[in-house]
C-alpha cells in the first residue's frame, strides 16, 4: 500500500473552524459599513454647517438689498406698480437662461451658434451640466437624452484611456530615472511628484490667468472656475463666454474644450490616488486575532517544474498531519495528496 502523503482531513473540526471564521468577517464587514456611513453623514454635517455659516448672512444681506432696491425703484417710479415690476424681473431672468440679452445693442449671445452648441455637447457627455443652458424644444431635449447616454459612456471610455496614456508616461520616466540612478524608489517618487507638479500648472494654476484675461475674473475667480469644472461639480455660477459686453475669439471656447478633457483625466488619477490611500488602512486592517490557530492559511509544498521547493496551498480542509494548520511543512515533496488519498 502506498504511504500517505502526510495530509489528513479533520472532518470534526474543520466545520466549527469555518463557522467561527465566516462569523467573524461577517461581523468585521458590518461595523466596517455601519463605520464608513458615519463617517460619511458626519462629512456631510461639516459641510452644511460651514456652509450655512458661511452664506446665509450674504444670502439675507443680497435679498434685503435687492428688497430695498426694488421699492426705491417704485418710488422713482410711480407709473410702475408691484406686479408690473415682477413682470418685467420674471422676463429678464426668463431672456437671460435662453440666451436673450438687451444690454445695449447686444441681443443674443450666440449660445446656439456652433461653438455654443459645441461647449454644450461637451458639457453633457463630461455631466458637468453648468446649468446656465438647456434645450428649450421637445425635440432637442430627446436627442439630448439619447446623445447623453452613448456620449457619458464613451467619454469615461476616452477619460480611461487618456489617464492610461498619463500613467504609462510616469511609468516610463520612472523606469529610465530608476535606471540612470539606481534608485527605482525615488526614481517613482521624483516621476510621481513630477507628474502632480506638471499637472497642477497646467490644468490648475495657469489657466486662471487666461480666464482673468478672457472674462475679466480675479485668479481666485478663474482658479474656482478652473477645478469646479474639472471636478464636473458644474454649479454654473461661472461660465466662460457669458459677458455679452466682450467679444471673444473662435478659439477660445475649444480651447477651453480640450483643456476640459484632459484635465478631467489628470484629476480623475489624482482622485484615484486620494481613494487608494484611504482605503490601504482598511485593506490592511485585518478582524482576525492571528494568535488563534485556525486563523492561519496552511501552506505545504511541491515540485515545480525546474526541481525546486514551491509553496503551495492544500486544498480547504486538508491540514499537515499532526498540525491544525498553524505551521506549514518545512520540507517539500514530491506531490501533495489531500483527505488522505494516496499519492
Amino acid at each position: 500500500m502506498a504511504p500517505r502523503s502526510g495530509l489528513v482531513c479533520p472532518t470534526m473540526r474543520r466545520p466549527r473552524v469555518r463557522a467561527a471564521s465566516e462569523g467573524r468577517s461577517q461581523g468585521c464587514a458590518v461595523p466596517g459599513t455601519v463605520l464608513l456611513l458615519l463617517a460619511y453623514l458626519a462629512y456631510l454635517a461639516l459641510g452644511t454647517g460651514v456652509f450655512w455659516m458661511l452664506e446665509s448672512p450674504a444670502a439675507r444681506d443680497s435679498s434685503a438689498r435687492f428688497q430695498r432696491d426694488k421699492w426705491a425703484l417704485l418710488r422713482n417710479f410711480t407709473c410702475l406698480d408691484g406686479p408690473a415690476l415682477d413682470s418685467m424681473i420674471r422676463g429678464i431672468i426668463h431672456a437671460y437662461q435662453s440666451g436673450d440679452i438687451v444690454l445695449g445693442n447686444t441681443t443674443s449671445m450666440g449660445r446656439w451658434e456652433i461653438m455654443g452648441s459645441f461647449f454644450f455637447s461637451v458639457s453633457t457627455i463630461t455631466t458637468i451640466g453648468y446649468g446656465n443652458l438647456s434645450p428649450h424644444t421637445m425635440a432637442a431635449r430627446l436627442f439630448c437624452i439619447f446623445f447623453a447616454l452613448v456620449g457619458i459612456p464613451l467619454n469615461l471610455i476616452m477619460l480611461n484611456h487618456l489617464g492610461h496614456l498619463m500613467q504609462q508616461g510616469v511609468h516610463r520616466c520612472a523606469r529610465r530615472l530608476g535606471g540612470a540612478w539606481q534608485d527605482p524608489a525615488k526614481a517613482r517618487w521624483l516621476a510621481g511628484s513630477g507628474a502632480l507638479l506638471s499637472g497642477l500648472l497646467l490644468f490648475l494654476l495657469l489657466p486662471p490667468l487666461l480666464f482673468s484675461h478672457m472674462e475679466g475674473w480675479s485668479y481666485m475667480e478663474g482658479f474656482y472656475f478652473a477645478f469646479i469644472t474639472l471636478s464636473t461639480v458644474g454649479f454654473g455660477d461661472y461660465v466662460i463666454g457669458m459677458d455679452p459686453s466682450r467679444r471673444y475669439p473662435l478659439w477660445y471656447k475649444n480651447t477651453v474644450s480640450l483643456w476640459i478633457l484632459f484635465g478631467m483625466a489628470w484629476l480623475a488619477l489624482i482622485i484615484k490616488l486620494i481613494l487608494s490611500l484611504m482605503e490601504t488602512p482598511g485593506r490592511s486592517y485585518s478582524c482576525y486575532h492571528h494568535s488563534s490557530k485556525e486563523d492561519f492559511k496552511p501552506q505545504s509544498w511541491r515540485q515545480g517544474p525546474e526541481g525546486e521547493a514551491e509553496p503551495h496551498s492544500p486544498q480547504p480542509g486538508c491540514y499537515p498531519e499532526g498540525s491544525t494548520g498553524t505551521t506549514p511543512h518545512s520540507e517539500p515533496s514530491a506531490q501533495v495528496s489531500c483527505c488522505g488519498k494516496d499519492s
